[in-house]
Order: structure tokens, then sequence, then C-alpha cells
């Protein structure tokens, strides 16, 4: 019997926030809120806010449709 052996993933699939302050260039009281404001989707592992990368991908498709909306 041979055992696959997974594939690592190139990308992670969840960030904890100080990780998306960095993927997305924004100070941790701006990403903050983001989420308060529901713009910025996150899920709770235990105690641990986590930014799925759906999240960060859906946040910058938000931000690309608000910037073709203003020209």
């Amino acid at each position: 019997m041979t055992l696959a052996v997974p594939e690592v993933l190139a990308e992670p699939l969840l960030y904890r926030v100080r990780d998306a302050m960095r993927v997305l260039s924004m100070s941790r009281t701006v990403i903050y809120d983001q989420i308060r404001m529901g713009r910025l989707r996150t899920v709770k592992q235990g105690r641990t806010r986590l930014v799925p990368a759906s999240a960060i991908n859906e946040y910058v498709a938000l931000l690309e449709r608000e910037a073709g909306d203003q020209q």
C-alpha cells in the first residue's frame, strides 16, 4: 500500500490579521475597520480571528470596482 503525500500549498487558505495586514499593505486599524463595516470577511477558530484568502480576493475586487466607479 502506498500513501499519497499531500501537496504543499503555495498560498495559505487562512491568514492571521497581522498577515492580512502585510498582504493588503494596510494598518491594523484599517483592517479592523473594514471587518467591522462588513467589507472584509473573517472567520474565528477559537479566539483567533482569521481572514480567508477568498475574502482577501473579494475585498481587492471590491476596491477595484469602487475605483472603477469613481472614474
